[in-house]
């Protein structure tokens, strides 16, 4: 299901009047803030896009798994309202943050060690993924998180999870071979292919409608530098780009290679951008990039690096405290024509919107706009298949093109004129792309906005086994009717 919020607009600065779920909480545990304290004021403001921002009446911020399984207990009892956000990235009203209610932050989460051998990292949701790759560095080892840095660990892994090593080891979610679960009745479990296999599976693209995951267990990845940056070309070479976008998504075979392409345009011009990866500390321009490399750029940062350094370069591209859209979209195709038909068409009703637009808000307050893509064909989805599988649905006989529709603004002012603008420019991609039979129902959750069906597009068949999950270990619903936030499965 989608959310039930309206059109994202900003919160108000403090919540006025003390909720029952922060009265129960303050009379229980430490760690409950009420506005006006410093923490209440750093954590209500930690959050990336300005349209999360709202009042809540506290934050409780536990220092532990025990606590937190306390607090959600003492919280259901009394019927108490509540949200949860992990590193904050999700720029939706209301999916991880409330009004009034308790918001509950993971900031001191943060368990961050390796195994024996060095082959698990045991992982708290209280980190951002730059933070994470900067930690395994030293040892030569990454793991396949999220690309920028600024990005949170738990929304990422519980959305599924694009990385860079998908082509080698499927979605980040994969990679989890074991969470640690508050569940609604406050008790804690470890849910792994042996112990409550089932919420184990559902966890893995089921996001929150289970419980509250305070530790993920995941396998490292060798590595010490990849050969990676971003390759721009001119407006002139635009069809060539999405040619070679297509191309890829047709008919790469090279596990090491991962690409982000994306258009992006202005009010009276374009230029298109590819973020292109090789897992080789010691290959560059390999064959399977050049349908890209081979357009002239007019830059690049093409070089040797570790994936901190990396995620350090794609970081920049993050403004905070921004207003922000994504939408998510996905065709499906077997051929390149196919395929290069459905980019073509996405590319051309996305720019036909743009003067409207335009037309609406000064050029001055659109940070950005973009149209992004992602391949995801066979050797990430056989990837997914061979550790165990997950909820997402992908079938390995498709070559799958996701993308985001992205806008950035600034003024709040302007919320609605984009909202619904993408609303309208969405509907008509997916009726254009129905139409030449490429429409596929998938919208990747780590990009997509309030008003987009996720769960439907896993399937039926995975839609009713991770309702039948949800009813066994929250058969109250607490986390469909007390936590607002995220996308429901009821």
């Amino acid at each position: 299901m989608k959310f039930t919020t309206v059109l994202p607009l900003a919160g108000l600065a403090g919540a006025s009047n003390l909720t029952k779920g922060c009265t129960v909480l303050k009379g229980a545990l430490d760690e409950v803030y009420l506005p006006s304290t410093t923490v209440y004021e750093y954590e209500a403001q930690n959050f990336w896009s300005n349209t999360e921002i709202m009042a809540p009446g506290c934050v409780f911020r536990p220092q532990s798994s025990a606590q937190l399984a306390r607090g959600i207990d003492k919280l259901v009892a009394a019927q108490a309202e509540f949200a949860v956000r992990g590193g904050g990235h999700m720029g939706i009203r209301g999916s991880n943050n409330i009004d009034d209610g308790v918001l509950i932050v993971m900031s001191n989460l943060t368990t961050l060690e390796l195994n024996a051998d060095q082959s698990l990292l045991h992982m708290g949701p209280g980190f951002r993924w730059q933070e994470v790759y900067d930690y395994l560095e030293p040892y030569s080892l990454t793991v396949p998180g999220g690309r920028l840095g600024p990005v949170g660990v738990p929304g990422l892994l519980l959305a599924g999870g694009v990385n860079y090593y998908g082509n080698q080891v499927g979605f980040s979610c994969d990679s989890v071979i074991n969470y640690e679960v508050v569940l609604a009745n406050g008790t804690i479990v470890e849910a792994n292919a042996t112990s409550h296999a089932d919420l184990f599976w559902a966890l893995k693209g089921g996001s929150s409608n289970f419980g509250i995951v305070t530790r993920f267990d995941i396998e490292t990845i060798a590595s010490t530098q990849v050969w990676a940056g971003t390759w721009t070309v001119a407006e002139e070479y635009i069809p060539d780009f999405l040619a070679a976008t297509a191309a890829f998504a047709a008919n790469n075979t090279d596990p090491k290679t991962h690409v982000v392409p994306a258009v992006v345009p202005s009010e009276d011009s374009a230029v298109a951008s590819v973020i292109l990866f090789y897992d080789s500390p010691d290959v560059s321009y390999p064959d399977a990039l050049k349908v890209f490399t081979d357009i002239p750029a007019v830059s690049n940062t093409m070089a040797f690096k570790t994936v901190a350094e990396m995620a350090v370069e794609m970081g920049e591209v993050v403004t905070p405290h921004i207003n922000d859209i994504f939408v998510a979209g996905t065709i499906k195709a077997t051929t390149y024509d196919s395929l290069l038909e459905g980019v073509q068409i996405i590319n051309a009703t996305f720019a036909a919107q743009l003067p409207k637009l335009y037309a609406q808000i000064p050029s001055a307050n659109i940070s950005i706009i973009e149209l992004d893509w992602q391949p995801i064909g066979a050797n990430w989805i056989n990837a997914s298949t061979a550790r165990g599988g997950n909820a997402l649905g992908l079938d390995a006989t498709q070559n799958y093109l996701c993308y985001a529709e992205v806008v950035e603004w600034i003024g709040s002012e302007y919320d609605s004129i984009v909202g619904e603008w993408v609303v309208e420019t969405t509907e008509l991609i997916n009726n254009a792309t129905d139409a030449a039979g490429l429409y596929d129902p998938f919208n990747y959750m780590g990009d997509a906005a309030w008003f987009q069906e996720i769960y439907s597009g896993y399937g039926s068949e995975n839609l009713e086994k991770l309702k039948e999950i949800a009813s066994a270990y929250d058969p109250e619903g607490v986390f469909q009717t007390l936590m607002p936030g995220g996308y429901k499965l009821f």
